[in-house]
């Protein structure tokens, strides 16, 4: 296979192998409706030949939120007209869309969302620190229908599939780990494979119901964690052949949860920028933050990784094992020789970028011009922490970044 030709994602052909993943753009209204500047970073992106974006998370339902401001939405009928706006202008540069549906479960804060957090357990987020409501049978099925309703709203709005967010530590990923799941209900981890994914089995199945057995399913998944009983190998080659038995068009396989967040993304830890923007840190008095500078970053720091090229290949190699399904990789791809091994050299069907779209959102350009060019991104995390902040996403290590959302 080779980077600059076309390949399939269920029915939708794709102009070549390198994806936008998911990124955050934090440039929606209050209400959840793309801004101006939202559109700004598409089109940047599209104008400059990637084959495809699959957009930051969009909540399905109010109590699914993110605690971060400028998240996008999917739960209205009447976000259909500014979606299918997007979907043209990216098709315009033959660019396709899938947009990323989620629920946050655990992962938010109720004085964000003004509901109750929930989870498939009591367990509380070591980061978010909620205890959540349990869902119930009945809450649990509205929330299927949600997922399929989303669905519904994407594809009438033009998105050639949607992702469902099964990543993270968000909702659907809560189901899967048994480590978060103790349900004693049909929703419980599967016995024999420990693997919670009767709650994504059923998305999969209304989403299909409501639009269709042809519009692409997309998945992206965590391929292990950091919790002291971890996603085993066995679990995760588990999860994959349940992906494959239900068909799903493509599989996007990253890392973690939001417990450990650093270890999802890796690179430099920048805790200035946490003190100044975080929401558990930017109100703490000047003592607290002290503290936090020198006896609580230094301890969390020592749970993180070290950014290491291509990080999530050896996971993906493991799919490709047992699955033809589409496997897109995503996780410490910086330079062209590097997506070119993992996709010419290791079979790895699509490569996906976060960061480095950031940066230098024609990089498939200067790609294309050198193959062995090296993104400018030097996973300084800024733009991560700055999730947290009222400004749409954009590289702050190099501030003349095209990302910069200032339309």
């Amino acid at each position: 296979m080779e980077i600059f030709e076309e390949a399939n994602i269920g029915s939708v052909r794709l102009k070549n192998r390198i994806i936008r993943s998911a990124t955050f753009e934090g440039a929606a209204d209050e209400h959840g409706f793309p801004t101006a500047s939202y559109f700004h970073i598409y089109k940047n992106l599209a104008a400059h030949d990637v084959a495809a974006v699959i957009t930051g998370f969009t909540y399905i339902t109010r109590n699914g939120k993110a605690m971060h401001p400028g998240q996008a939405g999917c739960d209205s009928p009447e976000m259909i007209s500014s979606f299918s706006k997007l979907t043209e202008m990216l098709h315009g540069y033959n660019c396709r869309t899938f947009l990323q549906i989620a629920h946050t479960g655990r992962q938010t804060l109720s004085s964000v969302t003004g509901c109750l957090v929930v989870g498939v357990s009591s367990k509380k987020s070591e980061y978010f620190k909620e205890i959540p409501h349990v869902l119930t049978i009945p809450e649990i099925s509205g929330l299927i229908g949600s997922f399929g309703k989303a669905a519904i709203l994407a594809q009438k709005a033009g998105f050639d599939g949607v992702q469902l967010h099964a990543a993270h530590g968000y909702l659907i990923h809560q189901f899967l780990l048994s480590s978060i799941n103790n349900r004693t209900d049909e929703f419980k981890p599967d016995p024999a494979t420990n693997v919670g994914t009767f709650f994504l089995q059923k998305i999969i199945e209304n989403i299909r119901d409501k639009c269709g057995h042809d519009f692409p399913i997309l998945v992206k998944i965590s391929a292990s964690d950091d919790y002291k009983i971890r996603f085993s190998q066995e679990q995760f080659l588990h999860l994959i052949d349940f992906l494959d038995k239900m068909k799903v068009s493509a599989i996007e396989i990253s890392y973690g949860t939001m417990d450990a967040p650093f270890n999802i993304f890796r690179g430099d830890f920048p805790g200035e920028c946490i003190l100044a923007e975080n929401t558990f840190y930017k109100r703490k008095s000047p003592f607290y933050k002290w503290i936090a500078r020198n006896m609580i970053f230094p301890s969390m720091k020592k749970r993180f990784f070290a950014l290491q090229p291509m990080y999530n290949l050896p996971y993906a190699l493991l799919a490709r094992k047992v699955t033809r399904i589409p496997i897109i990789v995503v996780g410490g791809f910086r330079s062209g020789s590097e997506i070119n091994h993992a996709i010419h050299d290791c079979g790895i069907d699509f490569v996906s970028l976060c960061r480095p779209f950031i940066t230098e959102p024609n990089l498939v350009l200067k790609l294309k011009n050198d193959p062995l060019y090296e993104s400018k991104c030097v996973s300084c995390n800024q733009c991560a922490v700055m999730c947290d902040s009222l400004h749409p996403t954009k590289c702050y290590h190099h501030q003349s970044s095209t990302h910069s959302s200032s339309a």
